[in-house]
């Protein structure tokens, strides 16, 4: 009997492929978004369930889960993969802002879990996969919100483990770099106040960088981060992290190898900060 996978942000980008990727290889699929009446290529094939869920609306979220298990019967796998970035100087957010990016990336992904925990429960079985980022255990400038967001995605799912482990359930956190999705477009929020002069300069050093092709030629497809996730959902070890994408590994590495002044000092160089 196929096992059943259900992704939440399935519209783009890791989603989608990680839904195609999934498919592919026998699984069921309930591929969640926001909007699901304008998703037409998952829709036609078979053993794929397209449905609506909004992380931030626990309405859709219960939905969501019951249409699940009605369709399939049980959820095996839950991929917690919905978020978006959102990068600026601090004073320049309101307060919505600020409380959107948190409860998109840490407080949706929690109630995504609860709700899908109780049948993994009763079962005492299944693995859940939070997508974080590199962005998770090092940060770029302008960066406090959305990696205060991985950083939190981090910390939960290591401590989460602990508990879960006990009655049967996996955790794994996937750690993408920088991946050819539209994270710079749609899924990007980036907040600016030219009226606070002081951090202008380094607004001008962020965009300048970034958009460079230094900065995204190792840019690695969303099928490399599908690849890591399939590892991680079939690797039975303890091991708890997994990087996708080289850019990951390299960054990794250096941040383990080296301490914070080193690092940070590297990260600076290279914004010409």
């Amino acid at each position: 009997m196929p096992q059943t996978i259900l992704i939440t942000g399935a519209s783009t980008g890791i989603g989608r492929a990680t839904a195609r990727f999934f498919h592919d290889k026998g699984w069921n699929v309930v591929a969640t978004m926001r909007s699901p009446e304008n998703e037409t290529e998952l829709s036609a094939l078979d053993r794929v369930l397209v449905t609506r869920l909004d992380v931030t609306d626990g309405a859709s979220i219960t939905a969501a889960v019951d249409a699940a298990i009605d369709r399939f019967g049980a959820i095996d796998v839950l991929l917690n993969n919905a978020g978006y970035g959102a990068y600026g100087p601090l004073e320049a957010f309101p307060v919505e802002g600020i409380r959107r990016q948190f409860d998109t990336n840490v407080i949706g992904l929690l109630e995504v879990t609860k709700a899908v925990l109780p049948t993994m429960r009763d079962r005492a079985s299944g693995t859940i996969v939070n997508i974080s980022s590199i962005g998770g255990r090092m940060t770029f400038p302008l960066g406090t919100l959305y990696h205060g967001t991985k950083f939190a995605v981090e910390g939960l799912s290591e401590a989460l483990h602990y508990e879960l482990e006990a009655i049967g359930i996996r955790v794994k956190i996937v750690e993408p770099g920088m991946i050819a999705t539209d994270f710079g477009g749609r899924s990007f929020d980036f907040r600016n106040d030219e009226g606070l002069a002081g951090y202008q300069p380094i607004v001008q050093a962020m965009f300048e960088t970034m958009g460079s092709e230094d900065f995204t030629r190792n840019a690695s497809a969303p099928e490399v981060v599908s690849q890591a996730i399939w590892d991680a959902v079939n690797d039975n070890s303890p091991r708890l992290r997994y990087t996708a994408g080289e850019d990951a590994q390299q960054l990794m590495a250096a941040r383990s190898a080296q301490d914070d002044e080193e690092f940070i000092g590297g990260i600076k160089r290279q914004f010409g900060l």
